[in-house]
């Protein structure tokens, strides 16, 4: 007999942690924390520099991180040779493009084998309800 579930809270937290658990063994064998990854991926979709004001802005609106948290990733990606921190621009090093490449590689295997066999009618309509719910959240919490 199979079960059904319903969505709410607790079955998109229970898929969540899962993911992330998975996600964050990966990063960690990689040397780096999901907040890096994500910075890391961001500047290479803008070609391997972006704005850094811009940079920071996605950071705080994606991560639910305060600026000073943003600017803290950065500083930790400078420091550790992946990034390249002006006043105006962050760029990915070679060793940064060479980490995302590697960590971005993994983590299409990792979605695949997921995801991978699922109808795309069902990923899409998850995906649909999954953007919603994530915005009604984001304006409960800018109405905070």
């Amino acid at each position: 007999m199979s079960v059904t579930h319903t969505l709410n809270g607790q079955v998109i937290g229970r898929a969540a942690l899962a993911i992330f658990a998975v996600r964050d063994r990966l990063l960690g064998r990689a040397g780096i924390t999901f907040h890096q990854a994500t910075v890391l991926f961001a500047v290479a979709t803008h070609g391997g520099s972006q704005d850094r004001a811009a940079l920071l802005d996605q950071l705080t609106g994606t991560l639910q991180i305060d600026g000073p948290a943003a600017a803290a990733v950065l500083a930790e990606l400078a420091d550790a040779g992946l990034v390249e921190v002006t006043e105006a621009l962050v760029t990915n090093t070679d060793a940064g493009r060479e980490l995302n490449a590697a960590v971005r590689a993994e983590l299409d295997e990792l979605t695949e084998s997921l995801y991978g066999d699922l109808p795309a009618e069902e990923r899409a309509t998850a995906g649909r309800l999954l953007a919603t719910v994530t915005a009604r959240a984001n304006a409960v919490l800018a109405a905070a």
